[in-house]
């Protein structure tokens, strides 16, 4: 069975630790965890590792978030690897910080980069699984919130949160997204 697990963000030094980035910071620390490496290759930066029998592939898209679902079809359609398989992993405004919650299709909620997944799939029966960063930002201030760095607080609650993204994503590949869903939506 092969898995590509897809985290959403922005390239570039700029970007690093903002919190639209939590997707490529999900994978930068399971890449550690598993002892893999990124190479950048065509519209993505991808791994690829072996747990328990199940080949995983990793990217972070380098066409910049709102144009996720490029990169994300063209690995689906290269690996071959059916839709049902794919785990996109991205920031969500509408949940509080640190929350997860893992989905098998829903909205966009306005995510630019799950709205282009959708519009690239031609469907929204994906899994995702939605990192909250909060809403703490004036009216009209929602760009600038989500790229800008987490706050001291967020820092040190952070590596926690991701190490249990890493833990969903290899319960997913592994027990499927309904266990894990049953496991770890909080």
């Amino acid at each position: 069975m092969k898995y590509l697990i897809a985290g959403l963000g922005n390239i570039g030094p700029e970007y690093a630790f903002t919190r639209h980035n939590v997707g490529f910071m999900a994978l930068d620390r399971l890449a550690a965890q598993q002892g893999f490496s990124f190479k950048m290759e065509r519209l993505a930066y991808t791994a690829e590792f072996k747990y328990k029998g199940k080949q995983i592939y990793c990217i972070k898209p380098t066409t910049y978030m709102n144009l996720s679902g490029n990169a994300i079809n063209y690995w689906l359609q290269a690996l071959k690897i059916p839709v049902e398989n794919l785990l996109v992993i991205c920031d969500d405004l509408a949940l509080p910080f640190g929350k997860l919650r893992l989905k098998t299709k829903g909205s966009h909620g306005g995510q630019n980069g799950l709205r282009n997944i959708e519009e690239k799939l031609g469907t929204n029966a994906y899994n995702r699984l939605r990192f909250g960063i909060g809403n703490n930002f004036p009216a009209g201030r929602q760009v600038d919130y989500v790229l800008k760095a987490f706050n001291d607080d967020e820092m040190a609650q952070l590596v926690d949160r991701l190490d249990r993204v890493g833990e969903i994503i290899l319960n997913f590949c592994t027990i499927g997204v309904e266990r894990t869903m049953n496991f770890y939506n909080e």
